[in-house]
């Protein structure tokens, strides 16, 4: 494998200076020549050099030669009929929509109360799909009509999906009455029959809309001109640069959110991806794993999970391999001005040595960093990538990854980005974000290192996409007819990752929709169980319990905020119009008084607690009068991140 690779290297270095590729691989021409269907790959292609993308990967075939270590391949189940989409609903937290548990589904009533019109019909698909699999299996199961599961949603015209609320494309901050009598506000997320968002909306080609779902607005502008490929040379400068427009309830970033509320994400993040790639004419499916033995100890080639289980075991609370943390900061030691830094790679048989002297000597802390040269560190770090026994992208998702290439737009492959990172495990998502804030850090040093943001993409695509695990075919087919493609995706993912790691706003609407429909059903269900009990006295004995005195002593425009670990424990708050999260923050630190104050600016925020939401780090530049609108009867405290 090593020579087939050395030659082809060779080959195309031939036929660069020729000025032309020829390589018939499932009818696509030669990595630099390429000539895809999409033109997500198009320009890229065309522009780039990929000179560092082969010799990296010639690399890492000559490092692979040099371990004579037997590798478990990870076989990749290929799914029956049905069986994916069975999966998926699982996935999407919709299992009790078929199966033995189909008759309890009052919480999917909730949920998909919620989607989109395209989410639904993406659902809506795959539950079709399942149904008749199940009926050709004759299987003894409760089998639903797919048009039962969203009867409740379609009873009312011109309603959006549960029923009670007039649809609109645009997100309403404003405070309304529910029908049930309850302070609340109304949900927009942008559902059936409306005008194109343009009409209402004006936004330039660079703004990344996160208010209206991502396959709503493809959906809208399938045909329209909005956003097609930005085209031109093939300097970093040329992707476009994307900006959020800022949003008065504030930006809510992973990690903002409570566990319970990240789950509800996780689900809406699948659906809306498949609604995307589904409106977009692109295949989604998620590969699946059969299960194989890994090392239950170690450094190299053990799985994150066991990784992180030994670690929290020498520092409590670490989310991030320890040695992948220290290989970083190693190469950073140094200086990131170094010429070829990530490019050069350190010699093979070394980088063997240090690995065998890593894995013993690492844990007991006797392992001698200062005999670690710089490019050998970063040759370590690339190869603990590579050793991984799933990808870091995941064995589920990396092929969706790899598929961002062949969306239509630039937008459009940010935002499928964007669901993807939501999708990823928390252990694979805290070290991919190491991983790109680091490699941004190299790039800022590009006048010296002469590492521009596509040598960086050229040089670590095949380290995050060429999975050792997958079988020759898959490699090569991955590597010669996908090469360009995942250099793009990966270039994207190191410009715009501050972007990838925002929750968008519509699944965060949709998250605190399903909450308070929730909530009202959990009051229905308790009202009626006390009503039978008769204990109706105590119930409103209960309620006024519930209630903080301060509460009814609180005006209209005036929030109360809790600061239990500071020395001005509680403060009542009247609403301004340009009154910020960071300001009611800094008024508390201001009151210094006792010995409680320790905590800093960067070490505390305001949280957005209960109402239709479990639990929100607020960003400091939040209007709190246009959130208190949009969600009422929450409360407000005051904390650091690990309180």
């Amino acid at each position: 494998m090593v020579t087939v690779v050395t030659k082809l290297v060779h080959y195309l270095h031939l036929s660069r200076r020729s000025g032309q590729y020829t390589m018939n691989h499932d009818h696509s021409k030669t990595p630099d020549g390429a000539s895809f269907d999409r033109s997500g790959s198009q320009d890229s292609l065309d522009e780039l050099s990929m000179d560092d993308y082969w010799k990296e990967l010639e690399n890492i075939h000559e490092t692979r030669g040099n371990n004579h270590e037997e590798r478990v391949a990870l076989v990749v189940k290929e799914p029956d009929e049905g069986e994916l989409e069975e999966e998926w609903l699982k996935e999407a937290g919709l299992s009790n929509l078929f199966g033995e548990s189909s008759g309890d589904s009052l919480e999917s009533v909730v949920f998909l109360s919620t989607l989109t019109r395209t989410q639904r019909a993406a659902v809506e698909k795959r539950v079709e799909t399942v149904t008749q699999t199940m009926r050709k299996k004759n299987k003894h199961h409760q089998i639903p009509d797919v048009r039962d599961i969203f009867r409740l949603q379609d009873d009312s015209k011109g309603k959006v999906c549960d029923g009670n609320e007039p649809s609109t494309m645009r997100t309403s901050e404003t405070k309304n009455e529910m029908q049930d009598g309850t302070k609340g506000p109304k949900f927009s997320l942008g559902t059936d029959e409306q005008k194109s968002p343009l009409e209402d909306m004006p936004s330039s080609d660079t703004d990344i809309n996160l208010e209206i779902s991502f396959s709503e607005q493809a959906a809208n502008f399938k045909d329209s001109s909005v956003g097609k490929m930005c085209k031109g040379g093939g300097g970093d400068t040329l992707l476009p640069n994307f900006r959020v427009p800022k949003d008065k309830t504030g930006t809510t970033k992973i990690g903002d959110l409570a566990p319970q509320d990240m789950k509800k994400v996780y689900s809406l993040a699948l659906i809306e991806l498949t609604a995307l790639y589904d409106i977009l004419g692109t295949e989604f499916k998620q590969q699946k794993a059969v299960k194989i033995k890994t090392k239950d100890c170690g450094l190299f080639g053990v799985p994150l999970s066991v990784l992180l289980e030994q670690d929290q075991r020498k520092v409590p609370g670490t989310k991030i391999p320890l040695i992948f943390q220290k290989l970083i900061a190693q190469i950073e030691e140094a200086t990131l001005e170094t010429e070829g830094l990530l490019r050069i790679p350190g010699v093979a048989t070394r980088i063997k040595s240090l690995c065998q002297e890593l894995e013993a000597k690492f844990y007991e802390g006797t392992f001698n960093w200062e005999n670690v040269k710089q490019h050998d560190a970063a040759s370590l770090l690339k190869l603990f990538i590579r050793e991984l026994p799933q990808p870091l992208l995941t064995v589920e998702y990396l092929k969706a990854f790899q598929d961002v290439q062949k969306l239509p737009t630039k937008k459009q492959q940010l935002q499928a980005l964007n669901l993807l990172v939501l999708l990823l495990p928390e252990a694979n998502r805290d070290t991919l974000k190491l991983l790109l804030e680091f490699l941004q850090r190299v790039i800022d040093h590009r006048e010296k290192n002469k590492m521009t943001l596509k040598n960086v993409a050229m040089v670590m695509a095949p380290n995050l996409f060429t999975f050792h695990g997958f079988s020759s075919k898959t490699i090569e087919q991955s590597e010669f007819v996908m090469a360009a493609g995942t250099a793009n995706v990966m270039r994207f993912m190191i410009q715009y990752q501050k972007l990838l790691w925002t929750i968008p706003k519509f699944i965060v609407n949709q998250v605190r929709k399903q909450n308070t429909e929730s909530q009202k059903k959990e009051k229905k269900d308790k009202a009626m169980k006390k009503l039978l009990k008769k204990m109706a006295y105590d119930r409103e004995k209960h309620e006024k319990q519930e209630k903080t005195p301060n509460d009814a002593d609180v005006p209209q425009g005036v929030i109360r905020v809790q600061a239990p670990h500071l020395s001005k424990v509680s403060m009542a708050i009247q609403l301004t119009e340009e009154l910020k999260a960071g300001d009611i923050v800094a008024r508390f630190l201001s009151q210094k008084s006792g010995n409680v104050q320790t905590l800093r600016k960067e070490e505390v925020f305001l949280y957005e607690i209960g109402g239709n939401i479990g639990e929100r780090c607020l960003d400091d530049d939040t209007y709190m009068k246009d959130l208190y609108q949009l969600n009422p009867n929450a409360e407000w405290v005051i904390k650091s991140k690990q309180s």
